[in-house]
């Protein structure tokens, strides 16, 4: 890219959440603004990540159906999934780190906790230059009709977080971790524990799919797309080509075409 960026030229203020938080805290903070995941503190100190993905599966997991949302504590979704870098650092490194890691914290010398850096804050100030074709993902759609358990299970088989949902041969709704998470919580905050059961299995895709859907062309201008994404708060967005569902572009995806 260039090696007269650092950075500290793109880096944000850290966003943090204790570890003896509720995990529905960290999730309102986390839609708020728009920000997955956050960085765990304890003590001040960053002991790893809390993320929308960690939550929709803890609060998805049969053996917690019995507890209320607002009881479980952020220390039981915490991951050590992050690494670091100092903020004199040129941003080059940042292009294969945010391909693994969906968050880069920076420490100061003495490695006190002063900023960090998502995909979204790189994009922000430099987009791919080469079009939207290299950043262009395989797309993977599911039914309204299906069941929430079964797209549980494909996310958790298939390592896939978002799906481009389909009804009557039309493609109506996105349903991601999100959706999950936001779904997940509000049903075991309205259902009563005898009933959880019978009610989840029953729950369908389109019941907490996003939508309408939100797309672009294949031929939009990148700047365009990033745009978007970062307006709307959002981590990927479909691709259409001459009216077909060509593909998907991620956050992740657009910084690897950097």
């Amino acid at each position: 890219m260039t090696k007269d960026v650092f950075i500290r030229d793109v880096m944000v203020k850290p966003a943090t959440i204790a570890k003896s938080a509720k995990i529905t805290e960290a999730l309102d903070k986390m839609l708020a603004e728009g920000i997955d995941p956050l960085i765990a503190v304890n003590n001040n100190s960053v002991v790893g990540t809390v993320s929308r993905h960690a939550i929709a599966e803890k609060l998805g997991s049969r053996q917690n159906s019995v507890i209320a949302p607002a009881a479980i504590h952020v220390a039981s979704v915490v991951e050590v999934d992050f690494t670091s870098v100092y903020p004199d650092e040129s941003i080059n490194v940042l292009i294969p780190l945010l391909q693994r890691y969906k968050l880069v914290v920076v420490y100061d010398a003495d490695h006190k906790l002063i900023g960090q850096v998502t995909a979204g804050d790189l994009l922000k100030k430099f987009p791919p230059a080469d079009g939207l074709d290299p950043a262009i993902e395989k797309v993977v759609t599911i039914e309204a009709d299906e069941r929430v358990v079964h797209l549980r299970r494909r996310m958790l088989d298939d390592n896939i977080t978002r799906f481009v949902v389909s009804e009557n041969e039309k493609y109506t709704g996105i349903v991601t971790e999100t959706d999950v998470a936001i779904a997940m919580r509000r049903f075991r905050e309205s259902v009563t524990d005898n009933h959880q059961d019978h009610r989840i299995r029953n729950m369908l895709v389109k019941d907490i799919m996003s939508a309408p859907l939100l797309s672009v062309e294949r031929t939009a201008p990148v700047s365009d797309v990033v745009g978007m994404m970062l307006r709307k708060n959002i981590s990927s967005v479909p691709v259409m080509d001459k009216g077909k569902l060509f593909g998907i572009v991620t956050r992740r995806s657009l910084v690897a075409a950097l």
